[in-house]
């Protein structure tokens, strides 16, 4: 009765950066955190496995018509295909939660921050994430796929083996997710006062060269989606250059040798 009254805790609590904690105590958060994700990722697996025939297909659409008929050559490749399937949904869909508990428990070491103001940034992340993975969905993935089936396509004959091919897809989901998270991972390291806006700036050539070897890098390859990508990460630089100027915090990391000099010279 005695701990009704008191009413419910919950296992996980933020910190705040003033709060001296044990290495047990962070530990303890850790595990909770972790258990609190991955308990969502079988909940959200189980539930894609139950629309798994309708995820399948909705990653088939991308396929040009000519080679929409995914083959198998093992066994045990559709049952692993399936699984590899519904495990990037079952990421996909717990990704904002995800975040959250990622930021709740890293960023508090740093600084106070609302809780408000976490929910707008787990939020403005997820949303960025999501969003890439429409614009490869729709954009990149259709006309990667369209230009590399009709390479000499006169000297070939070009099946689509499924496990090749949902590799092929699910890794350019994800990654082109990752690249429109640009403008929010230069506002994190700006609001920590690692990098200011100003060597951002600097940065630009040289954010040129590597936008370009990250769009190499990625799977495919080929010069069509090399340039769909490296168009919206450029922009996306921009972007994040423009809201560390407005969102740059102090250069609190600073005296660790960690900092910016730039930011503890202005």
């Amino acid at each position: 009765m005695a701990r009704a009254r008191r009413g419910f805790r919950p296992p996980i609590r933020r910190a705040g950066p003033e709060e001296r904690l044990s290495v047990v105590t962070h530990l303890t958060e850790l595990r909770n955190r972790l258990f609190v994700c991955f308990g969502a990722l079988a909940v959200a697996f189980i539930a894609a496995y139950v629309f798994r025939t309708q995820l399948i297909d909705v990653l088939r659409r991308p396929l040009p018509d000519r080679y929409d008929q995914l083959y198998t050559f093992a066994p045990h490749e559709a049952f692993v295909n399936t699984l590899k399937v519904c495990v990037a949904a079952s990421v996909l869909a717990t990704l904002p939660l995800l975040f959250y508990q990622l930021y709740a428990f890293i960023i508090p070491a740093f600084r106070e921050v609302r809780r408000r103001v976490m929910l707008l940034t787990v939020a403005a992340v997820s949303l960025l994430f999501l969003g890439g993975v429409a614009f490869g969905y729709f954009i990149v993935v259709p006309a990667a796929l369209t230009f590399l089936f009709g390479f000499d396509g006169g000297s070939f004959i070009q099946n689509t083996r499924a496990s090749e091919y949902f590799s092929f897809v699910t890794a350019m989901l994800f990654f082109t997710g990752l690249v429109f998270e640009v403008p929010a991972a230069m506002v994190t390291l700006a609001r920590l006062g690692i990098v200011t806006a100003d060597r951002f700036a600097k940065w630009r050539r040289g954010a040129i060269v590597v936008i370009a070897v990250i769009a190499a890098l990625l799977p495919g390859g080929d010069p069509v989606s090399m340039i769909l990508l490296m168009i919206p990460m450029y922009l996306l630089y921009e972007v994040g250059i423009r809201l560390s100027k407005i969102l740059g915090g102090e250069p609190i990391l600073s005296a660790y040798g960690l900092g910016d000099r730039d930011a503890t010279e202005s």
